[in-house]
């Protein structure tokens, strides 16, 4: 996820309480460094000030959605509007620019990570609220994962690596792939932190009933089970 925002108080909070929740966050405090990072890193989503000191925000919306302000062969993100222009006006040409959303400042967290969990599931494998791959059931709402019926103790990244790995189940994803998405720009990508992550959520599907449903493709990364 990426959070485009020039308020730096406002862009540390938001960094902070949604890495607590088990995103991997970056953050761009202007256009150019947004422009940046979006043609350089793929991004589920993009938290984005209309208001930033040397573009409009409207303006990079509309490079997002025409595909210009992206990495070539990686799907579009979707786009969440922060901004204290709450006129009727200003929320209907933010959506017209291609805003998936749009939450007028000032907001509650609650509310902001309701509206998130919203997009994210948009284009899931199962669009409602919960994300069912054969035994395997997750339910971004209530922050509950269970297998097989059994309710699955998992940490914030643990659920966050489970829930990406169900959006795309019998893919390979490499570790690469995987800090983009459920780490952010703070971690290491020489660290074995992927495969302990990994490996301690396999135990804990394990203990959960019979069978491994993430697999380990020798050499290139890690793959779920279609079948859960």
């Amino acid at each position: 996820m990426l959070i485009v925002e020039d308020e730096p108080d406002l862009a540390a909070a938001l960094q902070v309480g949604l890495r607590r929740d088990g995103y991997a966050v970056d953050a761009a405090s202007d256009g150019a460094a947004a422009i940046e990072r979006l043609t350089t890193t793929p991004y589920d989503l993009v938290c984005l000030d209309l208001g930033l000191p040397d573009i409009d925000g409207r303006e990079l919306c509309r490079g997002i959605r025409s595909g210009e302000l992206a990495v070539p062969g990686e799907p579009q993100p979707r786009i969440l509007m922060l901004t204290a222009r709450d006129a009727l006006e200003d929320r209907v040409d933010g959506l017209d620019a291609g805003a998936d959303d749009y939450l007028a400042k000032p907001f509650s967290f609650d509310e902001l990570t309701a509206r998130i969990r919203a997009l994210m599931r948009r284009d899931s494998v199962n669009p409602g609220a919960l994300i069912r791959i054969g035994e395997l059931e997750l339910d971004a709402a209530r922050y509950e994962a269970r297998r097989h019926g059994h309710r699955l103790d998992l940490t914030p990244k643990e659920f966050a690596l489970l829930r990406y790995c169900m959006l795309h189940p019998g893919q390979v994803l490499t570790p690469e792939r995987l800090l983009e998405h459920v780490w952010d720009e703070q971690a290491d990508p020489f660290s074995n932190t992927v495969r302990v992550t990994i490996s301690n959520l396999r135990r804990k599907l394990a203990a959960a009933g019979p069978g491994q449903p993430i697999e380990t493709v020798t050499g290139v990364g890690y793959r779920l089970s279609e079948h859960g």
